[in-house]
């Protein structure tokens, strides 16, 4: 098995994202322009070194069970490669931890795509010249990690994604989706924070097949209102599958929903919550405000990025 030279270093950045985006469950993703921002450096002496700032600093581990680390390390033995004797690994978080803004999904992509870059490392690499890697590849590995693609795959490709599982060898595949130039998005970040298993523990195991056709055909229309007729966003953001059975988890958050939507935008549940999302264009996006008090929110606009992880040489 391969190992890694001493002195290979790498700077990953990955956005945050949001998933679902009302009908689009499990396979419609969007990335958000809060990007966590990752150093990895194979080191002389040995051992597993890791620094953490930002969100979600105190409550993280400093060993072998960091997601970030063992997203790294699985895809370094997917690459034939051994994982560094010595490796000091320093992370920059401003994704927000259990939020429903993809912070997981970040950390997973972030580590597989450094697997990635390291391997692809020279050393008369330029440090402002971002390296090639097979983000298909990084995508497929990070969506499987995950549990589900739409996340990661918004992370790793940007913009607006749509991913499904082949039906013979259960792969994800992911495509780009256009965005209309004028769309655009806000977050409304609550102090709560919601795991993503217990939001997924309310789910029904069954649903209508009124439900289910009612779900379908938003779904459709959510594509053709984001890439073409942001008009139609409000009503191509209605879902029947997840947001109604997972209620009482966020009742905060499904308040200011109904509230936005009653405003006239096209608000969701971000992910798994219990952020709020609400797609609108630049000329609306000022009016997009909590119309009502549902307790203390964080109103952000992080712009939709048109790419997504990207990985750079490290000069050190």
């Amino acid at each position: 098995m391969a190992t890694l030279p001493v002195g290979a270093a790498v700077q990953v950045r990955a956005p945050a994202s949001s998933a679902n985006l009302g009908p689009g469950f499990d396979s419609i993703g969007l990335a958000l322009g809060v990007w966590d921002e990752l150093d990895f450096i194979v080191t002389e002496a040995p051992g597993l070194t890791i620094e953490v700032s930002g969100s979600g600093a105190d409550g993280v581990p400093r060993d072998e069970s960091h997601l970030v680390y063992r997203s790294c390390v699985r895809a370094l033995r997917e690459l034939g490669c051994a994982a560094p004797q010595g490796l000091l690994m320093r992370t920059r978080n401003t994704v927000p931890h259990g939020r429903g803004m993809g912070s997981s999904a970040t950390a997973i992509v972030a580590g597989v795509a450094a697997a990635y870059g390291l391997v692809g490392w020279t050393p008369d690499a330029p440090a402002e010249m971002p390296l090639s890697i097979d983000l298909a590849a990084v995508n497929r590995l990070a969506s499987e990690l995950e549990g589900h693609p739409d996340n990661a795959s918004a992370t790793v490709f940007g913009g607006m994604t749509l991913s499904w599982n082949d039906d013979v060898t259960d792969e994800t595949t992911t495509i780009g989706l256009s965005l209309h130039p004028e769309v655009t998005a806000v977050v409304f970040v609550p102090e709560a924070t919601l795991a993503t298993h217990t939001a997924r523990a309310l789910l029904p195991e069954r649903v209508p097949l009124r439900d289910a056709a009612l779900n379908s055909a938003r779904a459709g229309l959510l594509v053709e209102a984001a890439s073409r007729r942001p008009e139609l966003l409000v009503a191509a953001t209605r879902d029947w599958l997840h947001q109604e059975a997972r209620r009482p988890s966020y009742a905060a958050s499904m308040a200011l929903v109904d509230a936005l939507r009653a405003a006239g935008h096209a608000a969701t549940i971000s992910g798994a919550g219990p952020s709020v999302l609400a797609l609108t264009t630049f000329a609306r996006v000022d009016a997009v405000v909590a119309p009502i008090a549902t307790g203390t929110w964080r109103r952000l606009q992080p712009g939709i990025p048109r790419h997504g992880v990207v990985v750079t040489p490290l000069a050190h």
